[in-house]
């Protein structure tokens, strides 16, 4: 591919680290891009190269963060903040090309100044940690409460530190794989249990996480919330979501709400969701390098893509490195 070239209010970023998403693989193995063809990756930072002449506030050789949606900033969505939901939107790595890439040119307005002294690997995983904030944010927690989160990738690791830093004295863990419940209780789950294996006695929870997007979870998220409750679904499902009698009737008569939650953006864009993501990865505060398995070059992501298809190992977070 030619290397990007940076308009007046954009600037050429080299690319540091990207982090792989849950949506790249069914995006890059079986049901392709929003446009196509297209080079994915989204979760990234780099180094700033070049300056658009219209970009004053940054500087080469700068490490940034990069907000991946580009809003259209004037559709009734985003005239009221409500970023997330714009109606005429582009993005990194599904309807322009990524950061799977040595270079990427980025709008002045999704960049993001990084802390001092900040990883490039934390810095990428600035998307994902906000989206687990955006969601959490839904329905806030208070000190006290017992939170879940029923699936333990990334995003649901970061919802697990982010109830903790909230003041949550119990974080139940919900997931298939024993390896990531171990990766949970890193993450400060207090409770965790195998979604097959026979369940605890656990206890009922104030606000539920779900972000695996199976059916499966999705009744279990539900059934697990306490009285009162709140389950904030992230999980993108393949398939038909249906609630089980059981399920819908513990709704109905525990007066359990349900809420969606999508992306990760707010005003001023791309939002608190994000600036605050970036300062507790500055500080240590939110933790991420125990989740990082594989860090591939460009040469063999094809190849690490492709573990993913056969699922023959533990793979949690693969953070590329151009």
């Amino acid at each position: 591919m030619p290397r990007p070239v940076a308009g007046a209010d954009e600037v050429l970023v080299r690319v540091a680290a990207c982090g792989v998403c849950g949506s790249d693989i069914p995006r890059m193995l079986t049901k392709g891009a929003h446009q196509m063809p297209i080079i994915c990756g989204h979760e990234f930072s780099g180094h700033i190269v070049t300056l658009g002449e219209q970009v004053e506030d940054f500087r080469e050789g700068e490490l940034v963060s990069v907000a991946p949606l580009i809003p259209c900033r004037r559709c009734d969505q985003c005239l009221t903040g409500n970023f997330s939901r714009c109606r005429d939107y582009d993005y990194f790595g599904s309807r322009r090309d990524g950061a799977y890439a040595e270079f990427v040119s980025v709008p002045r307005g999704n960049l993001l100044k990084t802390p001092a002294g900040i990883d490039p690997r934390a810095a990428a995983m600035t998307d994902p940690a906000s989206i687990a904030l955006h969601a959490i944010w839904q329905a806030p927690p208070t000190i006290g409460q017992t939170g879940g989160v029923v699936g333990c990738g990334p995003i649901g690791l970061f919802a697990i530190q982010w109830m903790r830093l909230m003041g949550m004295s119990r974080v139940l863990a919900v997931d298939v794989s024993e390896q990531k419940l171990e990766q949970a209780r890193e993450a400060g789950a207090t409770h965790t249990f195998l979604s097959h294996a026979p369940r605890p006695d656990v206890p009922g929870c104030d606000l539920i996480i779900e972000a695996a997007g199976h059916p499966s979870t999705a009744n279990l998220a539900i059934r697990l919330a306490a009285p009162g409750g709140h389950v904030v679904f992230i999980g993108i499902p393949t398939q038909d979501v249906g609630l089980e009698v059981a399920t819908f009737n513990h709704m109905l008569r525990q007066e359990v709400s349900l809420h969606g939650s999508w992306n990760s953006f707010g005003p001023p864009f791309p939002g608190p969701q994000w600036t605050t993501t970036l300062e507790k990865l500055g500080s240590g505060e939110l933790r991420w390098e125990f989740m990082i398995t594989h860090e591939p070059g460009l040469a063999e992501l094809p190849e690490t893509m492709g573990k993913f298809r056969e699922r023959n190992e533990f793979i949690s977070k693969v953070m590329v490195r151009p």
